[in-house]
Order: structure tokens, then C-alpha cells, then sequence
């Protein structure tokens, strides 16, 4: 018991050090509130592998532990609480720094112990196939579009190359880092293994290596569910992000996916790190639409009657069709506020108010000439 307390004291001490937005702390931190909630909708069970290819500081691998404790913990016998401790749990941390607080940060919550193997691998978790399968991977990859390299020039100044990772296990070959680790996690996943993964607005929208990515996941697993995130609750201000989960399946000559059921918790959201935090209550509808228990049995809440429903259900052959199979859909209106268009209907309202602009001025013209005259 104390172990456990030093451990949510240490925890609520990264929180406020991820508060502390110049030190740079925060590219490790994600919201306890939308981790928690990506634990409940994927119900991991004990017996099983856990990985996360860029753990930070290690709270998804922490959220399941959690879950596990709380859901099954009469239940578990003494094989299933070693392994739970000892062999449950796999991280990739790049950060020498965010590396040692991981480690501390598991060892605090009886995770492995200090004569053990380590959990947590200090590496670039990109640059190779490790091997090992999993049954879940929860992750929110570093924010930032491209994965570079720092060297020494011959004119002894540091530069930055992009990096261009060559495995053969990849779709297809880019320096996008955010499209990289949506390849690499569908590497690790077993047969049936399970992913929720928090990307930026590009991964679901890009063209190139983007498209080849999203027809492939489409091909290959089942992309079930998209969670829109509003902005305003990650500690890098201003990003777009979405959770994709989905369901690794073994080769087929069809598509996996089916239809995918997106829930709309941006349009018309505001939330700040201080003043609104998000909370978990806050996504106990996305939960309950998601389904946990049974997620082949859910009910819609967007229709004709309804358009501005949350939840909708759009076929593998609507996906299919889009420009670039492109998964960044929205259909909810909210005033004025141009995040809620996708390009083309924010050209169409362009058009339309500069032709209605372009008749009151005419109007106007014809008026001043007839007082002229």
C-alpha cells in the first residue's frame, strides 16, 4: 500500500511538471482522463502482452494495470499477479531523462523491480521489428509530423535530416513520424491483437504514403472506431488529434473493415489545461456509444432527424470512395466557426457570400445612381 501511494504521488509529480510547459515536459504527458477512457473501451485481460512504443512516462501501460486490478483482482491467482508484475508490460522511451522517470514510475506501482528485467527499452522504437507480439498497445506517439536526425556538418554546425526508415515490413516509406508508428504498431500486434492510438488530423487525411496507409489498415485490420479530440488538451497548444481503434485480422482476400463509427467530441468543444480540463466524466458518452461490452452492438445517434448526433456509422464503401480515403469526417455544424468545414464547403460559403456581396454592392450602385439622377 504505500508503494502504491508514492506511486500516485510521483504520478501527480510528472502532472505538474508536464504543467510546466517551457521545460518541455509536457511532449510525454497525456490527459489521465482520455487514457483512461481508451483502457475502458479496449477491456484488456490479465494473461496478456502490453506494449507501448513510445511509453513517456509511462501512464497507458499504468491505466491497464489499474484496470486489470480493479476488474479481475479477487480473481487473480498467484501465476496471473507475476505475471501481471514481470511480464505484462513492454515500453520504447528515446528520452535518456523521460526514461529513468518512466522506470521509477512503474517500479513505484510494482511493476518489475530493480533486479529484474527492465520493462522499458531505451531506443528509437521505429528504427527496427523487435519481434515480440502483443495483444494490446495503447500509445499517443510524439507530436510532430516529421522524424529527423541530428548530426555535425563538416563545418562542425548541428543540422537535421529527415529520416526515411527502411523495413520491409512497412506499407510504405516516409519521413512522417505519425504514419511510421501507425506501421510499426500494426508490426506488433498479434493475429488478434488490439490498438488505440492518439494521431494528429494528418494521419487521417494526408495523400501519398497517408493513403497507402489508410487503404492498407482498411485491408488488413478492422478499423472500427475514430474519436475526434477537441483542442486544448494536450500541453502542445493547438493540436487536432483522434484515437483510431482498431482490430489486427489475419489475411483475407476482403477488407477487415466493414464500417467505421466515428464520435464527433470536437465541434462545438472547448477545453483549457487549467480552467476546463478534460475530465473523465466528459467522455462517459463516447464510452457508452463505443460499447465496450459488445462493440458489434451500437445505436447511432446522428440522423436526419438528428444531424448534429455524435455518433455515426459510415460504410467501407463510403470510406472508399473519398478523396484519398480520407478519414477526417465531420458533419456537425456549429455557428460560424470554419474548424467545423471541411475545404470544400468552406470554398462553397466563400462563393456565396462574395456573390451576395457582389449583388449589395451592385444594389447599392443602382441606388446611388438613381438619387444622382
Amino acid at each position: 500500500m504505500v508503494v502504491y501511494v508514492k506511486g500516485d504521488i510521483y504520478e501527480d509529480l510528472l502532472e505538474k511538471i508536464a504543467a510546466d510547459t517551457k521545460s518541455g515536459a509536457g511532449q510525454y504527458f497525456t490527459p489521465r482522463a482520455l487514457i483512461n477512457a481508451m483502457v475502458k473501451c479496449v477491456r484488456p485481460e490479465p494473461g496478456k502482452k502490453v506494449a507501448d512504443p513510445c511509453c513517456g512516462s509511462g501512464g497507458f501501460l499504468l491505466a491497464v494495470k489499474t484496470y486489470i486490478e480493479r476488474e479481475y483482482g479477487r480473481q487473480l491467482d498467484r501465476n496471473q499477479k507475476e505475471f501481471l508484475k514481470f511480464h505484462t508490460f513492454r515500453g520504447w522511451e528515446i528520452v535518456q531523462s523521460t526514461y529513468r522517470l518512466c522506470l521509477m514510475n512503474l517500479f513505484l506501482h510494482n511493476i518489475s523491480d530493480f533486479e529484474g528485467t527492465p520493462p522499458i527499452i531505451r531506443a528509437d522504437s521505429l528504427l527496427t521489428d523487435p519481434g515480440d507480439r502483443f495483444d494490446y498497445i495503447l500509445t499517443n506517439p510524439p507530436f510532430g509530423k516529421k522524424s529527423s536526425m541530428t548530426f555535425t556538418n563538416e563545418q562542425g554546425e548541428q543540422e537535421q535530416e529527415d529520416l526515411v526508415y527502411n523495413r520491409q515490413d512497412f506499407w510504405a516509406k516516409t519521413s512522417n513520424k505519425q504514419l511510421n508508428f501507425v506501421q510499426h504498431i500494426h508490426t506488433l500486434l498479434k493475429s488478434n491483437g488490439t490498438a488505440a492510438v492518439v494521431v494528429p488530423d494528418n494521419v487521417l487525411f494526408e495523400g501519398g504514403a497517408g493513403e497507402t496507409v489508410r487503404k492498407k489498415l482498411l485491408e488488413t485490420t478492422d478499423l472500427h472506431t475514430i474519436l475526434r479530440l477537441p483542442t486544448g488538451i494536450f500541453y502542445a497548444q493547438g493540436v487536432k488529434a483522434n484515437v483510431i481503434f482498431f482490430d489486427n485480422r489475419v489475411a483475407s482476400p476482403t477488407n477487415q473493415t466493414k464500417e467505421i463509427w466515428i464520435y464527433d467530441y470536437r465541434t462545438g468543444i472547448h477545453h483549457t489545461l487549467k480552467k476546463n480540463p478534460l475530465r473523465e466524466t466528459d467522455l462517459d458518452d463516447f464510452v457508452n456509444c463505443y460499447n465496450p461490452e459488445n462493440r458489434y452492438i451500437r445505436k447511432k445517434t446522428y440522423s436526419a432527424d438528428n444531424p448534429d448526433g455524435r455518433w455515426r456509422r459510415f460504410t467501407y464503401d463510403e470510406i472508399i470512395a473519398r478523396d484519398k480515403t480520407s478519414l477526417d469526417i465531420t458533419w456537425i455544424k456549429s455557428g460560424d466557426n470554419t474548424d467545423d468545414y471541411t475545404l470544400a464547403e468552406l470554398l462553397d460559403i466563400i462563393k456565396e457570400k462574395s456573390a451576395a456581396i457582389a449583388t449589395a454592392v451592385s444594389n447599392l450602385e443602382n441606388l446611388i445612381g438613381e438619387v444622382d439622377e
